[in-house]
């Protein structure tokens, strides 16, 4: 019997190939769920969150899947990566985390008080992870963490911090090896 995290983390990944498999079937699932994160068109996105059992009353559990679900839409992305967002924000500088600008990105995420906030500041981040198009965000992951957000964001935050602050270190280890 599965305990209660595997059980979210195992839905998760369900989402994650279920939106992934829609989107590669339809593009008029994509093209809904692209507007998944703007808040006057999300709408059309809930007849496929309603399909996967999410309570669409509930902003907490609605916008972390929504939010994921649109960037996955506008990533076209054929599989879940493998790199936590804050890896992801590092990589996207070429100083990595040594970069002014990624640091900056990085403290509005850690900034957040809310889920309803950290999606609204993901949303430009996926843009530029994707046009810098050297990260794979691994999207069931970083939902189950915007899924506990609202209870553990404190761990959440230094989780991203931790992705972030050590992707310099590991390719400095590389690099010398």
């Amino acid at each position: 019997m599965k305990n209660e995290p595997g059980t979210k983390t195992s839905r998760s990944k369900a989402f994650v190939a279920y939106i992934i498999d829609r989107i590669a079937k339809n593009k008029g699932v994509a093209a809904a769920l692209k507007r998944a994160d703007n808040p006057a068109t999300e709408y059309q996105s809930w007849e496929y969150l309603a399909a996967f059992n999410i309570d669409l009353e509930k902003p907490w559990e609605r916008l972390p899947f929504a939010t994921v679900a649109a960037a996955i839409a506008k990533e076209k992305s054929a599989h879940n990566g493998n790199e936590g967002i804050g890896r992801a924000i590092a990589k996207c500088y070429d100083d990595g985390n040594q970069s002014d600008q990624a640091k900056a990105k990085l403290r509005r995420l850690l900034a957040c008080d809310s889920v309803e906030e950290a999606c609204r500041i993901l949303r430009p981040l996926f843009s530029l992870i994707a046009s810098r198009g050297n990260s794979s965000i691994n999207y069931a992951c970083l939902l189950e963490q915007l899924l506990k957000f609202h209870w553990e964001s404190e761990r959440i935050k230094s989780q991203w911090a931790q992705e972030f602050y050590t992707y310099g270190h590991s390719a400095a280890k590389t690099e010398a090896a």
